[in-house]
């Protein structure tokens, strides 16, 4: 593995130091992508949204404090006006009719009811007549009562935490599956860089063979036949050289693209290590998936989001009550002090109700659709638990296997670098064919790049594994981001 490493720093130019040459590892680009790419801005930013809807949320069970009124509330036009004769005349209006109202509630999560409770002050002058008076209520207090109807307080305290849980942890996902597409286009430009090198190599070393084969040819010990192929392969290496360019700047683009970089310059990728300091077993990640994965959660809230489906349901149908009771003191007076001695008390008890006598079976349907949809709910929950648990065995094993292959393609790779350097020397000692040197060629260059690809599929791997499992394997904590 050693061997294939020195190969590839070879290849991708381990001497390129100058100025203007950013030189990043693996997780530096990663790194960069979480803090500066545009798919972790809008992870932040719906993260911001949902934390938003959360305070929403809480504010509903806080008490609730408002100050309403009509200032001025003045008014000049005429207006109809039945007289008692049963006719009608138009008579001028010319008033002030102004209020302020001070009210306060608080819902009750347990009964689904509100307490409330007001103090009022009303003034009216009628200008037509000099005339001034007051009305109001010092304080009034009472309680409403939904009776025999759907308690959203009660369904929203159960599903929202478990929403505000799921986005938290679904920021940290995406950050996760941020930091796999990241090594994507980190691996692309690795890939390119090594395609270029191999290129540039290839035609360098051709150009070489062709000067001896001219000498050769000169001496007469090889035919005009053999000339022709290497000219042939010299240009096919020019054109490679200059295809493996273009792809390196087009993989450089979307690389600096995704990740935010603006620093201006060519960039230069060190070759990731073959091994990663961890620990991993299926079920150990089957653990942590279950206890941070936003996935899991919303198994839960999926769940309770179909029994409150049920709840309303059958919450809307048949009687619906509500029963309001009212207690508190009012008055009016000609100014604003005497309306506060003496009130007179004032009372209310009320009892709203609503029978459904015949719907056609309405209530019903939507109560059974209700329940069927539940159990939908149920069994898809079940399902996508048991592709949940398959999908992490599935990327455990994986990791697992890229581990070995990474071993194999390293070793390939010496062989392969091996057998070219046996082959280069034969054919200049001329125990060697031109075809047979071709095949050399062609497999260390393969070779290099089935290299590269194993690191690839070992490095995106193991990003899977953290962007499921929202857990650190090499540092075996929860991965948090503030």
């Amino acid at each position: 593995m050693r061997t294939a490493l020195t190969g590839i720093c070879i290849i991708i130019g381990c001497s390129a130091s100058g100025q203007d040459t950013l030189r990043l590892g693996l997780r530096q680009v990663v790194d960069m992508a979480k803090a500066g790419s545009i798919a972790s801005k809008q992870a932040a930013t719906v993260k911001e949204t949902r934390y938003w809807e959360w305070r929403t949320y809480r504010s509903n069970y806080q008490p609730q404090l408002a100050l309403n009124g009509i200032l001025p509330g003045y008014r000049k036009t005429f207006e109809s006006v039945r007289q008692p004769n049963g006719t009608v005349e138009f008579k001028p209006v010319h008033n002030n009719n102004s209020s302020l109202n001070l009210s306060f509630s608080q819902g009750i999560t347990a009964t689904g009811g509100k307490i409330y409770g007001a103090t009022e002050l009303q003034r009216f002058d009628d200008f037509d007549r000099k005339n001034t008076s007051y009305n109001g209520v010092p304080y009034t207090i009472g309680y409403s009562q939904p009776l025999f109807q759907f308690n959203t307080l009660k369904w929203d305290k159960k599903i929202a935490p478990l929403k505000y849980a799921e986005s938290r942890q679904q920021y940290i996902a995406d950050l996760e599956v941020v930091a796999v597409t990241a090594s994507g286009y980190f691996f692309d430009l690795l890939l390119a860089q090594v395609n270029y090198q191999i290129a540039e190599t290839n035609l360098a070393n051709t150009r070489q063979i062709q000067r001896i084969a001219d000498e050769k040819y000169a001496l007469g010990k090889i035919s005009r036949n053999e000339i022709l192929q290497l000219q042939l392969e010299y240009l096919k290496a020019e054109k490679s050289a200059g295809k493996a360019r273009r792809d390196m700047e087009i993989a450089m683009l979307n690389l600096r693209s995704y990740t935010g970089l603006q620093e201006a310059g060519k960039i230069a990728l060190d070759v990731p290590p073959a091994e990663i300091n961890m620990q991993v077993s299926a079920g150990k990640v089957l653990e942590e998936a279950y206890a941070n994965n936003a996935d899991a959660i919303a198994f839960v809230r999926r769940l309770v989001e179909a029994r409150r489906d049920v709840a309303q349901a059958r919450g809307n149908t048949g009687l619906n009550a509500t029963l309001t009771a009212n207690l508190g003191v009012s008055n009016s007076a000609a100014t604003v002090p005497k309306i506060y001695q003496s009130p007179q008390q004032q009372q209310l008890l009320q009892l709203e109700f609503s029978v459904p006598i015949l719907d056609w079976g309405r209530s019903r349907s939507r109560t059974k659709t209700a329940e069927a949809n539940m159990k939908l709910v149920e069994y898809m929950v079940e399902q996508d638990k048991l592709n949940f648990v398959h999908a992490i065995t599935t990327q455990v094993t994986l990791f697992d296997m890229m581990k070995g292959q990474v071993i194999l393609t390293a070793e390939a790779d010496s062989i392969a670098t091996e057998k070219y350097q046996i082959a280069q020397e034969r054919y200049v000692l001329g125990n060697l064919s031109i075809t047979d040197l071709s095949i050399a060629f062609q497999e260390k260059d393969q070779a290099k790049r089935d290299y590269v690809l194993a690191l690839r599929d070992f490095w995106g791997a193991y990003y899977e594994l953290r962007s499921i499992s929202l857990y650190d394997f090499e540092k075996n904590q929860k991965i948090i981001y503030p």
